[in-house]
């Protein structure tokens, strides 16, 4: 990339930081209109951030250093899946062939740090919950990897930016059953990934449901801060991937296509909202039915798309 495209990207960019607290507030306000409620105020999750950027960080005599650098760590690999990702146009700051490789390697380094950090503390609840994150992790990958095959077939790259981009639209006109299947096992990787309802309730204190917020517990401070930021930019990016695949937007669509993607992304965080208030969180017996779920229709996706191939 040349030192003007990269000064270009780089209002999108901040825009990209700044927009996933507000999608937690899109949520958190969609989920209390379904309640009846005001809800909190939009700028919320900004306030949270800044109130806990300003506190200390207490530790545990039993952490090491890993506990530490886990959130750090953490946000440092999602925001550099950040610049593999295409956000609010159809390229991406550092893209290149086989870039889905190392962003699947990037989410993995965010969560196993998250993990060790929760095992670090020595309790035996942290360690419960990342337990569970690294089951539903595991199974929610080959479900992303599969719906990352239909796209690489269909647009015939490997570099993201392109997968999910305007080559993509011919392929919804062509094999839009396929795609279909695609958004559904991208929209269950989106829920498992970032711990929403029906996988995990963020807002839920039940000691046997908690999945993320367990691992948590103990941070405090900007360390949470930046575990919090971590998962809004998470759902971000995901997010992007999903609704960039639903809704690819055609070659010369430069100008418009950054203000759409955002009220694109507040349209998937209001269907968030609105499925966290329709149904309850599932048994945790009946998560992984679900993930498996989500791979069975990326499977058949790639068969159709084979089988179109070949035809």
């Amino acid at each position: 990339m040349t030192a003007v495209r990269a000064v270009l990207f780089v209002p999108e960019m901040l825009v990209v930081l700044a927009l996933p607290p507000l999608l937690m507030s899109v949520i958190a306000k969609t989920k209390a209109w379904f309640g009846g409620r005001v809800g909190p105020p939009w700028l919320q999750p900004y306030f949270d951030l800044h109130k806990l950027i300003q506190k200390n960080a207490v530790y545990s005599k039993t952490t090491t250093w890993i506990f530490r650098a886990g959130p750090i760590i953490s946000l440092a690999a999602l925001l550099t899946a950040a610049t593999l990702i295409p956000v609010l146009s159809n390229d991406s700051l550092l893209g290149f062939s086989g870039d889905i490789i190392l962003l699947a390697y990037l989410l993995a380094l965010g969560r196993m740090f998250t993990v060790l950090a929760a095992m670090d503390t020595g309790s035996s609840f942290e360690g419960m919950g990342a337990s569970r994150e690294v089951t539903f992790g595991a199974m929610s990958e080959p479900a992303l990897f599969l719906a990352f095959v239909v796209m690489a077939v269909a647009t015939k790259s490997l570099q993201l930016s392109e997968m999910i981009g305007p080559k993509l639209l011919p392929e919804w006109q062509i094999a839009g059953p396929a795609m279909i299947l695609v958004v559904g096992a991208l929209l269950v990787v989106l829920l498992t990934e970032a711990c929403r309802v029906p996988v995990d309730d963020p807002a839920t204190h039940l000691e046997l449901t908690m999945i993320h917020e367990v691992m948590v517990l103990d941070h405090s401070g900007p360390e949470f801060a930046f575990i919090t930021y971590g998962a809004a930019l998470k759902f971000t990016l995901l997010g992007s991937i999903l609704v960039h695949a639903a809704i690819p937007h055609p070659e010369g669509f430069n100008v418009l296509s950054p203000p759409l993607r955002v009220l694109e992304l507040g349209g998937l965080a209001v269907l968030v909202g609105a499925i966290e208030s329709a149904m309850a969180r599932f048994r945790l017996n009946r998560v992984p039915m679900l993930i498996a779920g989500a791979t069975v229709l990326s499977a058949i996706a790639v068969v159709l798309v084979l089988m179109r191939r070949t035809v």
